[in-house]
């Protein structure tokens, strides 16, 4: 039996209640290690820690924490291999992915870095004589983050990297799919000039350690990247305390590919958007709008091009989809299959529990066909390798087909011609919308978010993270009236 993993508790390496184990879900015969669950006492002892630790840190000079924050992305991208490696293995993404999730993670960390010297206020004259006004940002204060097992590492950094960058202490829950990868990035910060406590790690189950820490009236502002009934849980419990909540969350992206599109451009993006890290991407586009004189041959190309997509061990050279995370979510996906044959929709390829050399969660990639949006399968998020095509007569319908639903997080259209771009680029309903790309891929220095049930609260990313991790204040400052 593998050492037990530890959590990081008022600044020290602490045993929990209970530990549990992590599996390769390429290969579950593969331990990778049993990972301790955090107790309730444990989470107010790292609370009360976390509320000194966050008033020393913000204290620090900019230069310090710049340091610190540079020192955490610096050393993430020098061993991305090494992590990348790890995070496949438990996650299930090919190595490529893996490596890139953790390089792009610390490229969180050193934007952060650079944003703790950009932090300006304003100053502004009163409309009384003899006042000046000095408006500033400082430190909401303890952040809970509560973040998902796709992108372990990504989505934990792009929250607790701007955290930091503008004085704040974190308590972070990662899920409990992927705690690994948790272990390996908080060892990296608690190696660096920090105080004892303002980052702590508390693994433990959503229902027990999770619920607690939104309850806590010690938390100042909570984060979350998950499924929609729990983040509407979670501003429930939040509320409250009046703590303010950021929650990035469900998603049914859609790309539109028009008549006048580069069918082979359009089938790599829809390639990549809808199976790329398996569909598990709150990003992935599992509604595919295509006009319906190109219909027929985007099919044939996509189903070929899925059909000759290599599915094998995250681990293995050449793999282009690995597993899924668990064998939950493919039970889940394939639930999904047998929905939509029943609401009518044709299966063209894929869809299917794969047996390969070693025990795990593999699936084929899917494609369905004559579909519309009223199907379960196109109102509801699958976060499976699961694409439905849904056809339409022309450029109006398909907008309206891509803004039908209750979701907005991202929307792709594939075009070549410009005005068309344009207005889609205007009146598509969601937070982030692609010309001629894939759905999914974002960059760090600009704001991420969508609308309707996808998000809530401030966006996440970019200089607009510093709406959520920082309140401001006003100053007003008499020179005295002369007389």
């Amino acid at each position: 039996m593998n050492d037990l993993k530890l959590n990081y508790i008022a600044g020290e390496w602490v045993a929990g209640g209970t530990g549990i184990e992590n599996r390769n879900p390429s290969d579950v015969s593969d331990v990778i290690g049993v990972f301790a669950q955090a107790t309730t006492d444990q989470l107010e002892a790292t609370l009360e820690q976390a509320r000194r630790a966050q008033a020393e840190w913000a204290a620090y000079g900019i230069e310090r924490k710049y340091n610190v924050l540079m020192a955490i992305g610096t050393e993430m991208m020098q061993r991305a291999e090494e992590l990348g490696r790890l995070l496949s293995r438990e996650e299930g993404k090919p190595l490529a992915e893996g490596k890139g999730e953790v390089y792009r993670a610390g490229q969180f960390f050193t934007y952060y870095a650079a944003e703790t010297l950009r932090q300006m206020g304003e100053a502004a004259d009163s409309v009384r004589d003899g006042i000046e006004i000095d408006v500033r940002r400082e430190p909401v204060g303890v952040v809970g983050i509560i973040s998902p097992w796709n992108f372990p590492t990504a989505t934990a950094s792009w929250k607790i990297a701007p955290a930091l960058c503008y004085g704040n202490a974190v308590v972070w829950k990662p899920a409990n799919l992927t705690p690994a990868s948790a272990v390996a990035l908080v060892e990296i910060i608690a190696g660096q000039d920090i105080p004892k406590g303002l980052v702590s790690l508390v693994m433990g189950a959503g229902g027990a350690i999770g619920q607690r820490l939104v309850e806590s009236p010690m938390i100042n502002a909570i984060s979350f990247t998950g499924s929609v009934p729990v983040g509407k849980g979670i501003a429930a419990a939040a509320i409250q305390n009046l703590t303010r909540v950021q929650m990035e969350m469900g998603s049914k992206n859609a790309l539109a590919v028009m008549d006048d599109a580069d069918l082979d451009l359009a089938v790599s993006l829809a390639l990549g958007g809808a199976f790329g890290g398996s569909g598990q991407k709150c990003t992935a586009s599992s509604r595919l709008v295509v006009h319906r004189s190109v219909h027929d041959q985007f099919v044939d190309k996509l189903a070929a091009g899925a059909k000759a997509m290599k599915v094998g061990h995250a681990l293995e050279e050449g793999t282009q989809m690995g597993p899924v995370v668990s064998e939950q979510q493919l039970n889940d996906n394939l639930a999904y299959v047998d929905l939509a044959a029943s609401e009518g929709a044709e299966l063209v390829c894929g869809g299917q529990r794969l047996e390969m050399p070693t025990d795990g969660y593999y699936m084929s990639p899917g494609v369905f066909v004559g579909t519309h949006n009223d199907m379960r399968i196109n109102r509801e998020e699958m976060f499976a390798p699961l694409a439905c095509v849904i056809p339409v007569e022309g450029y109006d319908e398909a907008l309206h087909i891509v803004n039908d639903t209750r979701f907005g997080l991202t929307a792709g259209i594939v075009t070549t011609n410009l005005a068309r771009a344009t207005h889609f680029r205007r009146n598509a309903q969601s937070g982030c919308v692609m010309v001629n790309l894939p759905t999914a891929g974002t960059d760090y220095h600009v704001p991420f978010g969508g609308r309707g049930d996808s998000s809530y609260g401030p966006r996440e990313q970019g200089r607009a993270a510093a709406e959520f991790y920082t309140i401001v204040k006003t100053a007003y400052i008499s020179s005295g009236v002369p007389a």
